[in-house]
């Protein structure tokens, strides 16, 4: 990969000064326990009482958190908002430590009645790599260095 892909860990100022931090990467879902329970599959360390709340937030390892809303939280406080049609515009990613364990998450979820969009395949990047669909159609895909050969 060329040098002007690659992220360099320069922070630079923007808005008078400051800088802004990725910190929340929020999710509107339809059915809140539906997408937990999705996610807790994947690793992610939510309490069970969280599934019948409107809001959800979650702190990973590493700082950044991630959220959850339903569709009436949203329209709380945006009424114009509408849930988008097509394909989706981002996915979440996330690493595994090997190939057979990208395979064997995606089964699990498959196995658990999940929506597996794209079977495991080592991509040309250098990756193998698979994706599913959470329960609200959003791209989430498993992935390793090397690949399954």
């Amino acid at each position: 990969m060329s040098d002007s892909f690659k992220t360099h860990g320069r922070r630079v100022p923007n808005v008078v000064g400051m800088t802004p931090q990725l910190d929340v990467i929020g999710l509107v879902v339809a059915d809140m326990g539906k997408a937990l329970a999705f996610y807790r599959r994947l690793g992610i360390d939510i309490p069970a009482s969280a599934d019948g709340e409107p809001h959800v937030d979650v702190l990973l390892p590493g700082g950044l958190r991630i959220a959850w809303d339903t569709v009436g939280t949203i329209n709380s406080f945006d009424p114009h908002w509408t849930t988008p049609s097509g394909g989706a515009r981002m996915n979440l990613a996330f690493r595994c430590d090997s190939p057979h364990e990208v395979d064997r998450v995606y089964a699990d979820l498959v196995d658990a009645g999940y929506d597996g969009h794209l079977t495991p395949w080592d991509a040309f990047w250098g990756q193998h790599y698979a994706v599913l669909h959470d329960p609200d159609g959003n791209d989430v895909a498993l992935y390793s260095a090397g690949t399954g050969s």
